[in-house]
């Protein structure tokens, strides 16, 4: 084989742009007809010999070394090896990896979250200035809420409340504290007995004191049983089995079962529908609901529960954001449908050789691609 350095073959190194570091890409240029293989190497400054990095696809001419170190300065040279010659291009300074501050790609994402924030903000600021002026659909196990209460007060029995098995930082735990209170504020307003059994202390604190509010303002401080309220386990079906006693021992009337849940939800969801109460539930873990659609009466379905509890407390920034994202998820299913059709346009003309569609489709993405750089 014959080895030669020529000035057609050329190699060149850059930092890999828009990346969070630890790249470099190598572009050859010129590539001899009838190569083979392109072999690529690497020398780190202050050693002597060149290591094998791998292959560079000769269809694209460009690789990404993702095995440099940031800061490290290398010197790269190629191998482009046809059947009777060995061509050789090499790169005279040394180039290193950095990592970048802002990913220029995903202008466009960064845009669509700015408009998505100003949106919220704007809906915020609206609901301070008329909380009623934002329509929420009243969803149908909150009109049950009451009715569950009433019935358990006709039958003398007790509420039982179970907000989950998560901490305070989960969201679903906070919305099911919102809900807490408008209970807590009917079996006030009914002198219904309501039991509140917990897996968390500081959700069970926090618990005591939305529902000692709730019978202050409905009238009956003196009516609050703290006693009521208390902690468990923090055992996942050590819990389960207590609630299950309380349920066979207490046998309530109307049974909420609002929060996050794990495996224990069937199990406390069958227990309530075997003593015959009427059983309003909401979670936000999508793996448990079908247990509860199965075994209880009415069922929060996942963000049922936040627009539950922003309908509840009209709390400004609670329906700011939920209508808020309402409209962020409206947009994106317009841009999706949007995306469908001209996806179905792309097969028309790759099919079907269609012009005068993939004309428009393809000054549409000329025009995305100009507004993203």
């Amino acid at each position: 084989m014959i080895f030669l350095l020529i000035l057609s073959f050329t190699i060149s190194a850059k930092d890999t742009p828009d990346d969070a570091g630890g790249s470099i890409t190598i572009n050859v240029y010129n590539i001899p007809e009838g190569t083979e293989q392109i072999e690529l190497y690497r020398l780190t400054k202050g050693d002597t010999l060149f290591e094998e990095v791998g292959l560079i696809p000769i269809f694209k001419g460009e690789l990404d070394d993702a095995t440099v170190t940031d800061g490290v300065l290398y010197l790269y040279k190629a191998t482009a090896l046809t059947p009777d010659t060995v061509y050789v291009a090499e790169i005279k300074e040394f180039a290193s990896s950095s990592p970048e501050w802002f990913n220029k790609s995903r202008t466009s994402v960064l845009l669509f979250i700015a408009l998505f924030w100003v949106v919220i903000l704007v809906y915020i600021q609206l609901a301070k200035k008329n909380p009623e002026g934002l329509f929420i659909r009243k969803l149908p196990p909150l009109e049950a809420m009451d009715e569950a209460v009433g019935r358990a007060t006709e039958m003398g029995k007790p509420v039982l409340y179970v907000p989950g098995i998560e901490y305070i930082t989960d969201a679903g735990t906070l919305a099911s504290i919102t809900i807490l209170a408008k209970v807590g504020r009917k079996v006030a307003e009914y002198e219904t007995r309501i039991i509140n059994p917990h897996f968390d202390p500081i959700v069970m604190t926090t618990a005591q004191e939305t529902l000692k509010n709730a019978f202050s303002e409905a009238g009956r401080p003196d009516a609050f049983n703290k006693d009521d309220v208390f902690y468990l386990t923090s055992e996942q079906f050590g819990f389960a089995a207590g609630v299950d006693g309380i349920m066979l021992r207490e046998r309530p009337g109307a049974i909420f079962l609002q929060g996050y849940f794990y495996a224990e939800s069937l199990i406390l969801a069958e227990t309530g529908y075997s003593i015959g109460a009427i059983q309003i539930a909401g979670t936000n873990a999508t793996t448990q609901l079908p247990f509860f659609v199965a075994a209880c009466d009415y069922v929060l379905l996942g963000e049922e529960m936040f627009a539950a509890s922003a309908y509840i407390s009209k709390e400004p920034r609670l329906l700011g954001s939920i209508k808020g994202s309402d409209l962020a998820k409206s947009v994106l299913l317009v841009l999706i449908g949007v995306g469908v059709i001209f996806g179905t346009f792309a097969a028309i003309k790759n099919v079907a050789g269609n012009p005068v569609y993939m004309e428009i489709f393809d000054r549409i993405l000329e025009f995305l691609a100009r507004t993203a750089e």
